[in-house]
């Protein structure tokens, strides 16, 4: 399944209709043209919610559905600490991981480890695995984008730096354990709890 994140709605594209969840419409994909309209449909109408695309062949849906868009990179980190705390970082009003666009020639991991010491100011962390990239769609001077982050879990043992890094526009450094996070979901985007459901409690 892939899940597109259009701030805090999304359109999930799945084999079959996933009927777990509520959606504001089922599509089942036919032609090119009608899943264009969709999107186009959807991101005119912040009423709907979500929608549910599916069809056996998902892989040829999403190489559809990611021609609509100009397609970038970005790359991130969920740190964790020795004391079993995460790092967050508050961002636009929002609780956010750090991360950033990748540089042209630049590996992702190289751009999360970056991107990490960048916005937190910690420095050593060291990449432990990767996890589930996310995907978001935003629209600049009328071109539709999609950025795919590509997130690394990562451990971290020295100072819990807690100063925000005014000139990366971070606003509040926090460190959170796992049974502390309940209260970041009114603050956070939906992405980001996605993350955290399928991340942070399960390391």
């Amino acid at each position: 399944m892939y899940k597109v994140h259009f701030e805090n709605r999304f359109i999930l594209i799945s084999p079959e209709p996933d009927r777990l969840q509520k959606y504001g419409l089922f599509l089942k994909f036919n032609d090119t043209k009608e899943l264009y309209r969709i999107i186009a449909d959807f991101q005119a109408n912040p009423e709907i919610s979500a929608i549910n695309i599916y069809g056996p062949d998902i892989l040829h849906i999403w190489k559809i559905f990611r021609i609509y868009f100009t397609e970038v990179g970005a790359a991130g980190g969920l740190v964790r600490h020795t004391s079993g705390r995460f790092l967050f970082i508050e961002k636009k009003g929002r609780l956010d991981l750090p991360k950033g666009h990748i540089e042209p020639g630049e590996e992702a991991e190289a751009c999360a480890l970056r991107e990490v010491s960048e916005e937190s100011g910690i420095r050593g962390q060291t990449i432990v695995k990767p996890l589930e990239p996310s995907y978001h769609t935003y629209t600049w001077e009328g071109i539709s984008y999609l950025k795919k982050t590509s997130w690394f879990l990562m451990k971290y043992n020295g100072e819990m730096i807690t100063e925000p890094q005014i000139k990366e526009g971070i606003t509040k450094v926090e460190w959170l354990l796992p049974d502390e996070l309940n209260k970041i979901k009114g603050s956070a985007w939906l992405s980001l709890m996605d993350m955290i459901n399928i991340s942070v409690l399960k390391v």
